[in-house]
Parts: C-alpha cells; sequence; structure tokens
C-alpha cells in the first residue's frame, strides 16, 4: 500500500499561505483601500489587521508546538483544548468562513479575466467566470492534493514576477501631491477596513493542511509566521508605492490599474490569476479538511468523514464547500463577499487567541517549545472582538448568536473527546487563587457564609434532610454529604480515592458533593471527618445530621457533641416528623431563650435562607421569646426589632409571659408549635452530666409537634443581647 505524501513547511504551510495573503485583495482593492484612506489611513489599517493576524499566529503556533496538531488545523486545536461545543462552533464558522473566501477570490479573478478579454463586467458575467473557475479548481483538487499544492510553485514565481513588474512600470500616473489622508467623498475606514481584512486571513491556508504535515509542531510556526512577515512587508512597501506612483483618483475607480502601470502587463495578468487562482486552491483543499475533521469528532454528519485515496481527501466535504462557496459566487459583490468573510474569520480569530491565553495562564501542562507572552493572545482576543463592534454591530451580535446556538446545540449532543480540556485548568486556577486570596485576608466578623458537613445517612427521609439542608446554606454555601458505611470488624480495606466519589443524581441536582468513607464507629467517624475534611480558605464551619431519635446510649453521642463544639463547628440536628413532613412549608417558628442569644443570631440568618428559598414560598416566621421575669413585653418587643432590623430580616415578634405560671419551656413550644411547619430550637450551653437527661426531653418533645431544627451556634455568631434582662 502506497505511503501517504506529506509536505514540509514551504510546501505544506508557507506556499498556500503566501499566496491566500499576496492574493486577490492585493491587486484589486490595495489601490482602492490606499485612494479612499489615504496612505497613512492604509497603513494604519494594514498595521491593525496585522496585529490580529499576527497575534493569532504566534498564539496558534505556540499552541501547535504543545499540542498534537491533527487534521483539521485550527479546530482540531480548539476543540482538544476549549472542548467540542466551543470548537465545533468555531470549527463551523470557519469551515463557513474559508469556503465564502473561495467565491471571494474568485470573483476577483472574474473581475481580471473579463477586463482583460473585455468579455463583460456586469455581475452576471462574474458570476459565469467565477462559476466556471470554481468548477475547474473542484476537480483539480479532486485530481490530487499533491498535484494542486505542485502547482502554487508556479503560481508563486509568477507573483514575484508580476511584483517586479508593477515596480519597474510607467510613472504616467504619479500623482502631483501624495494623498496622506482620507479623500473627500471616500467610502468609510470601517468599510475600508471590512473588505482590506481578508487579505491577512491567508495564514490559515497552511494550518488547515496540517494532517499533510511531515512535521506540524515545526512547520507550523515557522511557516506561519514567515508568511504573515513576508505580507506585512510587501503590504506596507506596495502602499506607499502606489501612493507615489498612482493618483488618488484612479487608485479609488480603477481596480486594474496595475495592469495599466506595469512593466509588462501579462506578467501583471498571470499574477493576478495565479494569486486569485491559488488562493481559492487553498480554500478548497483546506476547508473541506476541517469539516472532515469534525465530522470524524460526529460534530457535523458522518457522511463528511469519507475520504478518497491514499490521503483520504475529503470528496464529500468538498462538494459542501462547493456549494458554499457557488452562493457566495451568486452574490457577485467582492465587497460584500469580503465582509461576510471578515466577521467569520475576525470571531474564529478572537477565540483563538483567547484559547492561548487560558492556556498558558492557568493550564499548568501548557509547554510549548515556541513561547510567547500570554498577554499577546489578550490583545488579539480584544483587538478582534473591538474591530467587529467599530465595523458592524449588529453583524456581530449576529455572528455571536450564531455560534452561541451550535455551541448550545454541540453541548446537548454531549460529544467528548479524549483529550485535556483547557476549562478545567481555568477553573482550577481560579479557585486555587480564590482559596488563596481568602485565606491571605484577616479574620474577622462577617456574614454567615454556611460550609456544611452533612451525615444525611440513608433512610426514607434522606431527600427532606438534604433538601432543607440545601436550604439553610443559602445560594452560595457549600454541602459535602458524607456517607458512612459501617464495617466494625475492619474486614475490608478503605475504599480507594476514587472510589469515594459518589454521583447520585439526588446529590448532584441539588448541587451538593458527595463522599463515602468506610468507619468502624459512625460516632467516631464523624469526629475523624469533622478534624480533618477541608483546607485552608473554605474550612467547614457546619455539623448537620438527623436527631438520634433511637439513642439508647447516649455517651457517645455526648462526646460526640463535646469534641463538635470544642472544634467550634456550628451544630444542627434534624429531627423529621414522618407524618407532617414539612407540611405546606409556609410556618416557622424560632424560640429565643433567654440565655440563647448566640443561638438566635444564627437562628435568625437560617430564617433569611428559608425567606430566599424558592421551596418555603414567602412562609410567616415568627420569633417566640418567653418572658419569665416579668420585664415589660414591650421593652423586649422593641430591643428584639431592633435586633431583627439589624439582620434584615422580616419576621413577626410574639412574646409569652410565663412570670407567673412558670411553664417549662418544652411545655410553651409543644402549646404554641404545635402545628407549625418548621420548629428551630437552640440547644442550651452544653454540660456533659446533663446530656442523657437533654436527650430524654427533646425526644418527648419531638413526639408532641413537627419536624425540629436544633441548633448550636459556634464563637463566630455575636450574642445578641437584650439588655433589659440584666
Amino acid at each position: 500500500m502506497p505511503q501517504k505524501r506529506k509536505f514540509g513547511t514551504f510546501a505544506g504551510v508557507f506556499t498556500p499561505s503566501i499566496l491566500t495573503i499576496l492574493g486577490v485583495i492585493m491587486y484589486m482593492r490595495l489601490g482602492w483601500v490606499v485612494g479612499n484612506a489615504g496612505l497613512i489611513g492604509a497603513i494604519v489599517i494594514i498595521l491593525i489587521a496585522h496585529v490580529i493576524s499576527v497575534s493569532t499566529g504566534l498564539s496558534v503556533s505556540s499552541v501547535a508546538t504543545d499540542k498534537k496538531i491533527g487534521a483539521g488545523g485550527i479546530y482540531y486545536v480548539l476543540s482538544r483544548s476549549m472542548g467540542v461545543p466551543i470548537g465545533g462552533s468555531i470549527g463551523i464558522a470557519l469551515f463557513v468562513g474559508t469556503a465564502f473566501s473561495i467565491a471571494l477570490y474568485l470573483i476577483g479573478f472574474a473581475e481580471s479575466f473579463n477586463a482583460y478579454f473585455g468579455f463583460g463586467t456586469s455581475i452576471n458575467d462574474l458570476r459565469l467566470t467565477g462559476t466556471i473557475a470554481l468548477f475547474a479548481l473542484t476537480a483539480l483538487a479532486l485530481i490530487s492534493t499533491s498535484v494542486a499544492l505542485k502547482t502554487q510553485f508556479i503560481i508563486l514565481a509568477a507573483i514575484v514576477v508580476s511584483l517586479i513588474s508593477i515596480f519597474l512600470g510607467s510613472r504616467e500616473f504619479a500623482p502631483t501631491t501624495v494623498n496622506l489622508f482620507t479623500a473627500e467623498n471616500a467610502v468609510p475606514l470601517e468599510v475600508v477596513f471590512a473588505v482590506f481584512f481578508p487579505a491577512v486571513t491567508g495564514f490559515t491556508a497552511g494550518i488547515a493542511m496540517s494532517g499533510d504535515l511531515e512535521d506540524p509542531k515545526r512547520s507550523i510556526p515557522r511557516g506561519t509566521l514567515y508568511a504573515i512577515g513576508v505580507g506585512l512587508l510587501v503590504y506596507i512597501v506596495l502602499a506607499v508605492f502606489m501612493a507615489y506612483s498612482i493618483d488618488s483618483e484612479s487608485l479609488k475607480t480603477d481596480y486594474n490599474i496595475l495592469m495599466k502601470m506595469a512593466l509588462f502587463a501579462p506578467a501583471v495578468v498571470a499574477g493576478i490569476w495565479g494569486a486569485t487562482l491559488s488562493s481559492a486552491l487553498g480554500g478548497i483543499l483546506g476547508g473541506p479538511r476541517i469539516l472532515q475533521a469534525m465530522s470524524i469528532d460526529k460534530v457535523t454528519p458522518k457522511i463528511f468523514r469519507k475520504g478518497k485515496g491514499v490521503n483520504n481527501e475529503p470528496v464529500n466535504a468538498l462538494f459542501l464547500a462547493f456549494i458554499i462557496a457557488e452562493i457566495g459566487i451568486l452574490i457577485g459583490e467582492l465587497d460584500i463577499i469580503a465582509r461576510v468573510v471578515s466577521m467569520f474569520y475576525l470571531t474564529a480569530y478572537g477565540f483563538i487567541n483567547i484559547l492561548f491565553f487560558l492556556e498558558s495562564w492557568a493550564n499548568p501542562d501548557f509547554q510549548p517549545t515556541f513561547k510567547v507572552k500570554r498577554w499577546i493572545g489578550l490583545i488579539g482576543f480584544v483587538a478582534c472582538f473591538a474591530v467587529m463592534f467599530k465595523l458592524d454591530t449588529m453583524a456581530m451580535i449576529a455572528a455571536l448568536a450564531v455560534i452561541s446556538a451550535m455551541y448550545f446545540g454541540l453541548q446537548r449532543k454531549e460529544v467528548k473527546l479524549q483529550s485535556n480540556d483547557v476549562w478545567k485548568s481555568v477553573w482550577e486556577n481560579v479557585v486555587n487563587k480564590g482559596l488563596k486570596k481568602i485565606d491571605a485576608q484577616v479574620e474577622e466578623n462577617s456574614n454567615w457564609n454556611p460550609n456544611i458537613i452533612l451525615f444525611s445517612g440513608k433512610s426514607d427521609h434522606q431527600s427532606y434532610l438534604l433538601e432543607l439542608c440545601k436550604t439553610v446554606s443559602g445560594r452560595t454555601g457549600i454541602v459535602t454529604n458524607f456517607k458512612l458505611i459501617l464495617d466494625k470488624e475492619n474486614t475490608e480495606p478503605p475504599l480507594k480515592k476514587t472510589d469515594q466519589v459518589v454521583r447520585d443524581d439526588i446529590f448532584q441536582d441539588l448541587g451538593i458533593f458527595a463522599r463515602q468513607i468506610k468507619v468502624d464507629n459512625i460516632y467516631s467517624g464523624i469526629t475523624n471527618i469533622a478534624s480533618t475534611f477541608g483546607f485552608s480558605g473554605v474550612e467547614p464551619n457546619t455539623i448537620m445530621m438527623g436527631w438520634p431519635k433511637g439513642l439508647e446510649d447516649s455517651g457517645e453521642y455526648s462526646k460526640m457533641t463535646q469534641t463538635l463544639l470544642h472544634l467550634d463547628y456550628n451544630l444542627l440536628y434534624l429531627d423529621f416528623d414522618r407524618m407532617s413532613k414539612f407540611g405546606n412549608h409556609k410556618t416557622v417558628d424560632l424560640w429565643w431563650r433567654e440565655t440563647d442569644s448566640k443561638n438566635a443570631e444564627m437562628m435568625l440568618n437560617i430564617a433569611r435562607f428559608i425567606i430566599a428559598s424558592p421551596k418555603w414560598n414567602n412562609p410567616n416566621i415568627r420569633v417566640l421569646f418567653v418572658n419569665n421575669n416579668n420585664v415589660d413585653v414591650s421593652i423586649i418587643e422593641s430591643k428584639i426589632s431592633k435586633l431583627v432590623e439589624d439582620l434584615r430580616v422580616n419576621v413577626a415578634i410574639k412574646i409569652i409571659n410565663n412570670a407567673v405560671e412558670q411553664k417549662t419551656f418544652y411545655t410553651i413550644i409543644e402549646e404554641e408549635s404545635k402545628t407549625t411547619d418548621l420548629t428551630i430550637v437552640g440547644i442550651p450551653d452544653y454540660n456533659i452530666e446533663k446530656q442523657a437527661e437533654f436527650v430524654l426531653k427533646t425526644n418527648n418533645l419531638f413526639e408532641s409537634i413537627g419536624s425540629t431544627l436544633l441548633v448550636k451556634a459556634a464563637h463566630n455568631f455575636n450574642e445578641l443581647d437584650l439588655d433589659v434582662l440584666k
């Protein structure tokens, strides 16, 4: 079986790139650019365009020396770095832009060809000539990529000869004064730039051939940057030459002025035809390979992956490129096609630049041999979208809307590739820097941002515990659920790190991290996790679990609670009523003891999160205070109202006089909160000797009321001192 033919830097990258750069715009529109913008304006336009092409060329060259560059060129790089949704959507835009650029080159060819032979230059005449040329080039591409590439050396020679003929040409059109600035009644600079910009997009022609290169990592940087550099030099020199050799009116109105002033006009004709046809051929060769690569990745229909011959040349993809190019030819206006092509390429180049910036900033595995400062990618990204905004805001919005639609469509297809995704590195880098920033800040009292370790167990009411935990953690809180697997005899080895991660839908739907771990004792397992879990900057601050209602021996529970309090955790214990559940999610009672001021602030913070929860739709929340000391009710209510107002919580306040009857605290709770959907009660100051009694009395209370949340605040909460009780 014959081996697949591979190409080097000159044949595979530099030649197709420079022939596309020195193409239709140089011959047919550079004079028009100078005539409308003036010499200085033209040079500014050339330089701004090259800011984008140079930054993009540097970015893609750097990425090319770090990653394997497969068939599809830029698409391959984007999809392997930023994921298929972004890579695919930009790849489609790049393919369509490349296909439209074929029409741009062939309409330019038709303008020159028809003018030279006197065939007529009406729009229909240009369409006919362009279509015939498209058929001929497509047939050539079908015969052999190698044959097509070999013809480019002849064309390159023709371009060199034509440029020599131009520089040695007649001076009969020389102006009396050089037009340095914008001429009167000139086309707006934005339009001039949009028409010129496709001239600098040619460097992607070589990158698109990456699958046919002997050494892509070496050839792409060298060939691309050499082509951009040579192109910049030629455009600057030719613009200066035109400004000093041809009057501005001729430059603006006569697209074939270079032929008329050249030393040997047929040489310029050969150069124009060679450049336009070779540029079109470059698009015909490169564009279908982008589509074929996307089809192999299942981004586009599989029909386009089919290839022909030992080089697997993309026959079906070529036919689609042919159709799109023909649509462009039927438009028939070179300037309109150029503006369309500009938008497609600017969008693609913007994403290429931001890809390089993100890779070099966030990915520790990004080690290119061709090193470039990361800010170059950022400059290129900003320049692309700034230029798009200036050229045509509506077109920019439309382009981004189409790419966004393709992005979400590909995201729904869930196409996965075995490659690194730069977004993972970006998020890791953001998290890393954020954690360091948080850790470096001086610890001070601030709003409570819950970071909860949850032990939900595996019971029929687990979902309700998860629901309430997510509610009390608020919008920005973090919840990590631990499933404890009891192994009293320690007969099994610990779970592997990968096996400890739980990805059940019930946790993912709520945005809860989930882990599982083997323990020989539930209570010691909880304290061990509480002692070791977390890392600097986002240490857990709250423990939540179900209330151990069936507890026979409160000793281990008491020891665990004492340890958790010593570690300065907030504690949340939920006693879930299986009959009433959370009722209608409408009523919440907060019980405030006289000696419970620290718990009170935590309960009010929980109330804020409950109010903000969609599940608890506009609940009625009461703060209930038991007045055992016959203090004036209005004074107590005023003090509590002020404290509640400071915390910005919308609650009702009820003061219960108990100075005469002296009922127990739990008795009053039974009377007031019997039908409440959720009752929140503070755990009193911890006394290990009285824990058994506390557990017993609390269990009795839970038999008489609905679902209840017990809370014990850590030291980060303030004491809400009512003063009047002292």
